[in-house]
């Protein structure tokens, strides 16, 4: 389903290691409607919820939205750690197109703009 690259896997074990006030917590990943292509990320450190998917590898646990599972699969997570753009950073083969600022995608299922924000509104709003 979803795959992390070692230095993801590293990353991610730490940081659970440093916040998650739950053993079941992990980097719980969900695509909602928002941004300017009509898709966007949520990524936060939670417990899994009923229905949900988890990915482990080593220390790192990852958790798929049951709601999500579609936009998500065959994703791989990486981490980057270069100075101006560091974090968690997610390849996904459905992606067919991203935005000008990146942080919205739309796929090949959607039609052009299906979802995209209404024109005047903020790129990474939900």
């Amino acid at each position: 389903m979803i795959t992390l690259t070692p230095k993801a896997s590293v990353e991610l074990g730490k940081l659970l290691a440093s916040r998650a006030d739950s053993p079941q917590a992990g980097l719980r990943l969900a695509v909602r409607r928002g941004g300017c292509a009509g898709w966007q990320y949520e990524m936060k450190v939670a417990d899994p919820e009923a229905g949900d998917e988890v990915v482990e590898s080593g220390s790192a646990r990852v958790i798929v939205a049951a709601d999500s599972f579609d936009r998500l699969r065959g994703c791989e997570i990486d981490y980057s750690d270069d100075l101006t753009d560091a974090g968690f950073k997610i390849h996904n083969p459905k992606a067919s197109r991203s935005c000008g600022c990146g942080t919205s995608f739309e796929t090949d299922e959607d039609p052009p703009g299906a979802h995209a924000v209404a024109d005047g509104e903020a790129c990474g709003t939900p």
